[in-house]
């Protein structure tokens, strides 16, 4: 396993109800704010034992199938693709609950077990009652406009290789202990990038092996891990990240629970930017190198540029596209890029 030496900046003594959102979001950079949700009941339940913490969540579920996702032992928990890249390394489908806990349960202390993993689960939808219990005081003014999805994240020891979210992240630790490895996100080309798809759970993951890096095969990881920074979690932990960032996330024990939300600023009739990465690489990518340069000149002034930038000389009425986004200019310019794409 590689050895970091940067830490995520912590912050401790913050009450749950002080959380700055705000600052956070402004500091664009990983924080780890210490012990802020270990008065949540499921963190003092897993402080019992996992025993304890699995029976207080299935008091919350009502017997809707959950994702369930097995590793064999020999994957040491790391969901990725198969040795070949002709599939992934891990089997998914519908499982009751109890059940998947009852074979966590038969490898409690097992150094051998299987990986079990249930990601991303929406906890309203899949444990209604829970976040009466355990929930962060989302009380500021941007979250009125942009409420975020609270899921969780159950299983035993797993590896959720290194990816980056579109979306802003807290993460809660509840039950065991988890590491993250986090880094900005000009080091995607150090990161060694996997394929756009299949990817083994929806974003595109790094193919270096954290526990065994082929240098030789993936040389500029020694520069990703100089840029890199490390949170080591405990139960009541809650680690912010913006959006973009990569990372890397380890659940650590023989039983472990996070929690986490995810959210964005921006309004949600801007498209995703993931549709133009896909228009890009179909469009841009393979033209003259002069004509690359030509273009991404257009963008850093049209894109990049201040939003105002393109159309601050232009009279209001003669802005066009150019103007302000909202709704319906986003609609238009949708309808718009549809006619043309489907020509």
């Amino acid at each position: 396993m590689v050895e970091i030496s940067r830490r995520v900046r912590e912050l401790e003594g913050i009450a749950p109800d002080a959380i700055p959102y705000g600052d956070l979001l402004r500091e664009d950079s990983p924080t780890l704010l210490k012990g802020v949700v270990r008065d949540w009941p499921l963190v003092q339940h897993g402080l019992e034992g996992p025993e304890a913490a699995m029976a207080y969540l299935a008091g919350f579920h009502q017997g809707r199938p959950v994702v369930g996702y097995t590793c064999p032992p020999e994957t040491r928990g790391r969901y990725f693709y198969n040795d070949e890249m002709t599939g992934l390394n891990f089997q998914r489908g519908r499982v009751q609950l109890t059940e998947y806990f009852d074979q966590i349960r038969r490898h409690l202390g097992d150094p051998d077990a299987p990986s079990f993993y249930i990601g991303s689960t929406d906890l309203d939808l899949y444990f209604p009652g829970f976040r009466g219990e355990n929930d962060l005081a989302l009380n500021h003014p941007m979250f009125a406009a942009n409420p975020p999805l609270a899921s969780i994240w159950l299983g035993n020891r797993t590896t959720a290789t290194c990816h980056y979210d579109m979306s802003n992240n807290m993460a809660c630790t509840l039950v065991g202990h988890r590491r993250f490895t986090l880094f900005p996100p000009d080091q995607i080309a150090n990161l060694y990038p996997g394929p756009l798809e299949p990817t083994p759970g929806g974003q595109v993951v790094s193919m270096v092996d954290f526990q065994e890096p082929d240098f030789a095969a993936h040389p500029g990881f020694a520069e990703a891990l100089d840029a890199a920074l490390v949170a080591e979690m405990e139960p009541g932990d809650l680690l912010f990240y913006p959006a973009m960032w990569w990372h890397h996330v380890e659940a650590l024990d023989d039983f472990n629970a996070m929690v986490n939300y995810w959210w964005n600023t921006t309004p949600a009739f801007i498209d995703t930017p993931q549709n133009t990465l896909l228009h890009g690489l179909m469009s841009l990518r393979d033209r003259p190198e002069p004509e690359k340069r030509a273009w991404k000149a257009l963008f850093e002034y049209y894109v990049f540029g201040a939003a105002d930038q393109a159309g601050a000389h232009l009279p209001e009425h003669a802005r066009g596209d150019l103007a302000p986004m909202d709704e319906i200019r986003a609609r238009r310019l949708r309808a718009k890029l549809l006619q043309r794409l489907n020509r």
